[in-house]
């Protein structure tokens, strides 16, 4: 196959970003949806905080389960053809979750949803890297994942009006079908991959099950539950924290929300331009990023304005945001390209793992003691990526001999 014209690969990554910015947000609306109607769900169901929390945790639950079986569906039967699965397959599951009748109900329904987009991140993330080239990736990488943040500003604005307007069965109506448009988009209109590079001597060779075997790779998974669980614990509560603790509506408290929402997107892609620039290196950006995250996570859980919680809480997401595209690059450089799908997956895991794990202690420390003990809870995450930034290889050569494969040759030098 001829090597594409330059102009035909600046196409192909561009449309691949945007379709891929398209699917993640849709993705991540879904998933923010639940936690605007949490009130809502409490109320008609007789739920209490824990029990809301086990409703986000199911999602979790099948999410995290589904992580390493989407990457291994990715590399065996195609990138391109697993998300379009999972497009279809989770738009089903949020329209029916319009229909719940009752809590068990909702539980069944939320895990259906985590299976069906949890094969999804491993896969998109394969799109992504057939699709660019290294030195491009994580930048590109970083605009795509910015549409998580992006969802955290659109959701409570477009769907909270929508919730005090027309119920909370009609938020997962909408999103479905959003989910449904941008499943046509994919299957219409994503590139063909660009020609396969040769994989560098070097380049870890093994397996699905060597890569799982791969301590390393956990570590950085380890990393991703840190941060995930700052992330997870603060946006699941803060919906319900300023209806019940400062009286504000549901359309307000959906306003408030996108604001450090909307500070989080600049902050994911400036940090994968970061990671881009730095080459890896990743704890210069995550130990100084968390460290600032736990103070100010402690202002924020602790202020008693409204306002402090706000700004307190804006920087906190700033900070936070700042260090999810690090987590990825060593790995994403490290791996050969069919391996990415698995590799990509226990990373990701981790994340899910602390969304399972998090939201339902936050909530019950919520029950037993208080918002703001809860909260202040978070701060053991931003300890743990800390902790893991320091554990883990700085740089693609380190990350492959902590793999048990051989360096890479250096460069041979010209002839003077």
């Amino acid at each position: 196959m001829s090597a594409p014209s330059p102009q035909s690969a600046r196409r192909t990554v561009r449309i691949t970003i945007v379709l891929l910015f398209a699917a993640w947000l849709v993705d991540y609306a879904d998933r923010l949806v639940i936690n605007l109607v949490l009130p809502s769900l409490g109320a008609e169901f007789d739920l209490s905080r824990g029990q809301q929390g086990l409703v986000v945790s199911a999602f979790f639950l099948a999410y995290a389960l589904a992580q390493i079986p989407g990457g291994m569906l990715a590399d065996r039967y195609g990138a391109r053809r697993v998300t379009l699965w999972a497009l279809l397959a989770w738009s089903v599951f949020t329209a029916l979750t319009g229909f719940a009748w009752s809590f068990a109900v909702l539980l069944v329904l939320r895990f259906a949803f985590g299976a069906a987009e949890g094969v999804f991140p491993p896969a998109s993330l394969k799109v992504l890297v057939e699709r660019t080239t290294p030195d491009e990736r994580m930048a590109a990488h970083g605009l795509v994942m910015s549409s998580n943040a992006v969802a955290g500003v659109l959701t409570p604005l477009l769907v909270a009006p929508l919730i005090a307007a027309f119920g909370w069965r009609s938020a997962f109506f909408s999103t479905a079908a959003l989910g449904v448009f941008v499943l046509v988009a994919v299957r219409l209109r994503l590139p063909a991959p660009l020609p396969r590079v040769q994989p560098a001597t070097g380049t870890l060779r093994t397996g699905a099950g060597g890569v799982l075997r791969l301590g390393v790779v956990w570590r950085f998974s380890a990393m991703m539950f840190g941060y995930s669980a700052i992330v997870w614990g603060f946006n699941t509560w803060v919906p319900s924290y300023l209806v019940e603790e400062h009286q504000v509506s549901l359309a307000a408290a959906g306003t408030l929300v996108a604001v450090p929402a909307l500070a989080a997107a600049a902050a994911i892609v400036l940090g994968g331009r970061i990671s881009d620039r730095l080459g890896g290196h990743h704890r210069k950006v995550i130990v100084p990023g968390m460290t600032v995250a736990a103070v100010t996570l402690l202002l924020t859980a602790f202020s008693s304005s409204l306002t402090g919680f706000l700004v307190f809480g804006t920087l906190a997401s700033v900070a936070v945001a700042l260090c999810y595209m690090p987590i990825f690059v060593i790995p994403l450089s490290g791996l050969a390209p069919e391996q990415v799908g698995v590799g990509s997956a226990v990373v990701v895991l981790g994340g899910q793992v602390a969304g399972m794990a998090v939201p339902p202690v936050v909530g019950a420390l919520a029950d037993a003691f208080s918002y703001q003990v809860a909260f202040a809870s978070l701060v053991l995450g931003a300890v743990i990526a800390a902790a893991m930034a320091l554990l883990t290889p700085q740089d693609a050569a380190s990350f492959r001999t902590a793999t048990g494969a051989s360096p890479l040759p250096a460069p041979a030098k010209e002839l003077s």
